[in-house]
């Protein structure tokens, strides 16, 4: 994270401030922290009194998986779980089984799965989304405390007014390799890149899957730019799992969203 215009007594009390409220998101959307959110909702099936934070998302995730049919679904980690264990055919199936964001129920009273006793029990991930969510929390700190001018890059990047000098945020989109792709500018605006590149684990090829369509997905990266982190991390994520034709048909029903880079 870059921030223009603090002295470094008020840099180091923004930096506690900005790992407190990391700690925090972490307790709601971590699947390895056994008490957070999302792993209590995991284990018993259901969540009394979410998080504001996460209802946010969650509502993003519906919005997303509704305009996509069904290719970004945040219920894909039980089908996610079986292909990176290497499981049969049969378990595989019970395991897709699982999967079905519509069965999801979620307000601010409880979130819940529709079914709790199927072979293989439903669980959720944010993975894909809640990068971007926290780096719009981080965002939204700092401008509460004052700052106009900061590039934040917490796996995705918020950039908000400009750099130094005046100039609009400059940031690469690299592959997973870690080469630069393309360069962009960015002023009060987010970045996402994701990317169907990744070792072999199990019977996986990607670490995303759609989980509508069996077999293995096309390597290639994805960029989306948005007002928002969320927004562009969740619709990244949707376009490496959706079938590429549907791209433009996609983004053009979330305004305000650009597609940045799609490299093969």
């Amino acid at each position: 994270m870059q921030i223009h215009g603090q002295s470094a007594a008020e840099a180091s009390g923004l930096f506690a401030e900005i790992e407190a409220e990391l700690s925090r998101l972490e307790n709601i959307f971590s699947l390895y922290r056994p008490n957070s959110e999302i792993a209590r909702l995991n284990l018993d099936g259901f969540l009394d009194h979410p998080s504001p934070d996460l209802l946010n998302v969650l509502s993003l995730c519906k919005s997303i998986y509704q305009a996509s049919e069904g290719a970004f679904d945040p219920t894909v980690q039980p089908l996610w779980l079986a292909l990176a264990n290497g499981a049969g055919a049969t378990e595989t199936a019970r395991a897709r089984g699982a999967v079905g964001f519509d069965r999801l129920r979620f307000g601010p009273e409880r979130v819940s799965f529709e079914t709790r006793d199927a072979p293989v029990p439903p669980a959720l991930t944010l993975n894909g989304i809640a990068q971007g969510a926290i780096t719009d929390r981080i965002a939204g700190l700092l401008r509460a405390r004052g700052l106009k001018n900061a590039l934040i890059d917490i796996g995705e990047i918020a950039a908000l007014g400009h750099r130094p000098g005046g100039a609009p945020w400059r940031v690469g989109i690299a592959e997973p390799g870690g080469a630069v792709l393309k360069k962009v500018t960015l002023s009060d605006r987010a970045i996402a890149t994701s990317s169907t590149r990744s070792e072999t684990l199990g019977s996986l090829q990607s670490h995303i899957i759609n989980p509508k369509i069996p077999g293995e997905t096309a390597e290639f990266t994805i960029s989306v730019s948005a007002p928002h982190a969320a927004m562009a991390d969740g619709l990244s994520t949707a376009l490496c799992a959706a079938p590429e034709h549907s791209v433009d048909g996609l983004l053009s029903k979330f305004p305000g969203t650009r597609l940045e880079l799609q490299h093969a």
